[in-house]
C-alpha cells in the first residue's frame, strides 16, 4: 500500500524483515529491473517543490519512509503501524540477511577510500556476503558514455542489488535515468549508508532514534553541510503539512 505524503506516494512498510522479504521476492520473480527510493522530510519537500523529482519518487517500485514524520503523517491518514525504514539500517540488515539467500551486492558512489573501508568492514561484519563490484565515479556530472559503461559493469557482475550512494536528490535522478539499462536487479538509493559501515559516520543513540532526533545527531556531526537543509526543509514540511491538515491546500 502506498500513501500520499504531500503528493509523494510512500510505501506503508510494516517492518524491516517484511520489506526485505518483498525485495527478495521481487529479485527472484521479476525479470525486469527497478529502483527504490529512501525518503525523508528532505526528499518529500523536494518532490513537493519539483514535479520532476516527485515523479521519480512516485514511479519507484518502492518508496521507503525513512523518517518518523512521514509515518506520523501516514498515521493521520489512517494507516497505522508503519515502521520507518532507515536507509543505512536496511543496508546493514540486507547485507546480513542476504548472506543465506545468496544476494549479490554492488556498491556505486562515494570515494575510493570509503569504498575500500566499506568492503573491508563488510567482510568483517558480514562474512560470506557477496560483494561483486564497486565503482567510485567522478565527483562531477557523468557523461552518457560513462553511465553506459558503469551500467554494463553492473550487468556483468551479476548483481542483485546496486546500492547507489550519491545523496539526494542526485542519486534518485541518476537511478531513474539509468535503471532501465540493467538486465535485472534493483537499484537502491542509500545516501550516507556507505559512510556508516565504513566508519565515517556513526549511528545516533537508540534514544534519539526512538524520539525521531536522528536528524539532530547528524546536524551536530555535520553542521556546515546540513544546517540549511534541515532549517529550510523541516520548516517547509511543517508548513505544508499544516496547510493540508487545515484544508488550505491539497498536495497531489
Amino acid at each position: 500500500m502506498k500513501v500520499s505524503v504531500l503528493g509523494c506516494r510512500i510505501d506503508a512498510t510494516p517492518s524491516y524483515k517484511i520489506t526485505y522479504q518483498k525485495v527478495k521476492a521481487f529479485l527472484r520473480e521479476s525479470a525486469l529491473p527497478a529502483y527504490i527510493t529512501v525518503n525523508n522530510v528532505h526528499t518529500v519537500v523536494e518532490g513537493t517543490l519539483k514535479p520532476r523529482y516527485k515523479s521519480i519518487i512516485n514511479n519507484a517500485w518502492m518508496a521507503f519512509p525513512d523518517g518518523k514524520p512521514l509515518s506520523v503523517v501516514m498515521g493521520w491518514k489512517g494507516v497505522k503501524d508503519v515502521e520507518r525504514i532507515f536507509g543505512p539500517t536496511f543496508f546493514e540488515k540486507t547485507l546480513e540477511w542476504g548472506r543465506k539467500d545468496g544476494l549479490k551486492h554492488f556498491f556505486f558512489g562515494s570515494s575510493e577510500e570509503t569504498l575500500g573501508k566499506l568492503v573491508a568492514a563488510c567482510r568483517k561484519r558480514f562474512p560470506g556476503a557477496e560483494i561483486v563490484g564497486q565503482i567510485s565515479p567522478p565527483f562531477r556530472p557523468l557523461t552518457d558514455e560513462e553511465n553506459v559503461h558503469f551500467v554494463k559493469e553492473m550487468n556483468e557482475s551479476g548483481a542483485d542489488i546496486i546500492w547507489v550512494a550519491f545523496g539526494a536528490p542526485k542519486q534518485e535522478i541518476w537511478m531513474a535515468e539509468n535503471f532501465r539499462g540493467l538486465e535485472r536487479g534493483v537499484m537502491i538509493g542509500i545516501g550516507a549508508g556507505f559512510d556508516y559501515i565504513a566508519g565515517n559516520t556513526t549511528h545516533a543513540p537508540e534514544w534519539m532514534k526512538r524520539y525521531a532526533l536522528e536528524w539532530l545527531y547528524r546536524l551536530i556531526q555535520e553542521p556546515g553541510r546540513l544546517w540549511k537543509r534541515y532549517l529550510v526543509t523541516n520548516s517547509l514540511f511543517i508548513l505544508f503539512t499544516a496547510m493540508e491538515r487545515l484544508g488550505l491546500k491539497k498536495f497531489e
